[in-house]
């Protein structure tokens, strides 16, 4: 029974320390202007309450920096995050996206 459940425990902490695949982080590709993903990525971001902080661009790439807002309960707000717009030949990819912001992205591009 003791051997049971040291087995079971060791396989739980093996599980949390893989690294897992869905939890955002993904890249999906988009046929798109620049612009517009950009315009619609800000949008996103102050709609789910986050603070767009800056916009830089980095050649290929928008490096687009937020964070968390205090919704209004005083604790101050986030650490900055940082989102990639990489701009392709004719599409652009999100890299480092959260999934819960990125389904509204892809709502909101995908019309």
């Amino acid at each position: 029974m003791r051997m049971r459940i040291s087995v079971a425990v060791l396989l739980l902490v093996a599980g949390f320390a893989m690294p897992a695949a869905g939890q955002g982080k993904g890249s999906k590709k988009y046929a798109v202007t620049t612009d517009q993903a950009l315009v619609v990525t800000k949008d996103v971001l102050v709609k789910q309450g986050y603070e767009v902080v800056r916009v830089e661009n980095r050649g290929r790439d928008y490096v687009v920096w937020y964070r968390r807002g205090n919704k209004g309960r005083g604790k101050g707000k986030g650490p900055p995050v940082r989102m990639v717009i990489h701009r392709d030949v004719d599409r652009v990819v999100f890299l480092e996206t959260p999934s819960a912001v990125l389904v509204d992205i892809d709502v909101r591009l995908k019309l």
